[in-house]
């Protein structure tokens, strides 16, 4: 099979980039609408687990920010777990929860089997990060897993390719784009160290379990024909192989 570069006259290089069609009928299916959910009303559940204990917190007084994650300190390595739990105020839950909410089920419903792994390595992964990079006061809140989960979500679409993740990552960059602006140093109250760790370890992941989670794609019977069909003029034929052969090397591709 031959191939030409549309502007080989000027060295350029053509970037081929396909978009997967789902099985016809998988994105409505009984077995899709239920792990959505499924994905949903665990998510929801989260949510609500974060509310009640800022509500606790609130009520009691009991100051639970002082188990926050605090930077290069032995003491403060307990809140790898326990920081994105924590919040300061409603303000500060609120301005999480929706994002959170996005990201989470995007995730469960996405990508199910490497959400198991990847959520709780976001989760330390991210607070361990924050514990290296991170002025020396207290980090709070699920905002650097939401970093994470997000960036797995954009970053995976658009590894996978099909349609399903390319909307969900098209839907993502539309909500929350802006939130690229939290992983700098901008805001001095904000820790911007946790959204940059969060990221960054979202888009790792993303990378190391593009594999997993794959949906089936629909396939055309043509995709695997390498023939020439009969309406295909030989002349034109004749001409490409002709161009082919007058192209340098690095601008001819062939494959035997």
């Amino acid at each position: 099979m031959l191939y030409l570069p549309i502007c080989a006259e000027l060295d350029c290089r053509s970037i081929a980039m396909t978009f997967k069609i789902l099985e016809p009928g998988y994105n409505t299916s009984k077995k899709s609408s239920s792990n959505f959910r499924l994905a949903l009303r665990t998510t929801l559940a989260a949510l609500g687990v974060l509310w009640v204990i800022l509500i606790i917190d609130s009520t009691f007084g009991l100051g639970l920010v002082r188990f926050g994650l605090r930077p290069q300190s032995a003491v403060g390595l307990v809140g790898l777990v326990t920081a994105p739990l924590l919040h300061a105020n409603a303000q500060h839950l609120l301005s999480n929860s929706m994002p959170f909410v996005v990201s989470l089920t995007a995730m469960l419903f996405l990508y199910p089997n490497s959400s198991v792994r990847t959520i709780p390595l976001m989760w330390l992964g991210s607070g361990l990060l924050s514990w290296i990079i991170g002025r020396p006061t207290v980090h709070i809140g699920v905002s650097g897993l939401v970093y994470g989960m997000l960036a797995f979500v954009f970053i995976g679409g658009v590894l996978r390719r099909d349609m399903r993740s390319v909307s969900v990552t098209l839907l993502v960059g539309f909500l929350y784009g802006s939130m690229i602006w939290g992983v700098l140093p901008i805001r001095p109250f904000m820790s911007w160290e946790m959204h940059l760790s969060g990221a960054i370890m979202g888009g790792a992941l993303a990378i190391l379990y593009r594999s997993w989670d794959r949906v089936p794609i629909k396939r055309y019977e043509w995709e695997d024909d390498d023939s020439v069909p009969d309406w295909f003029p030989r002349d034109a034929e004749e001409d490409s192989e002709s161009t082919a052969r007058k192209l340098p090397d690095r601008d001819r591709n062939v494959d035997e």
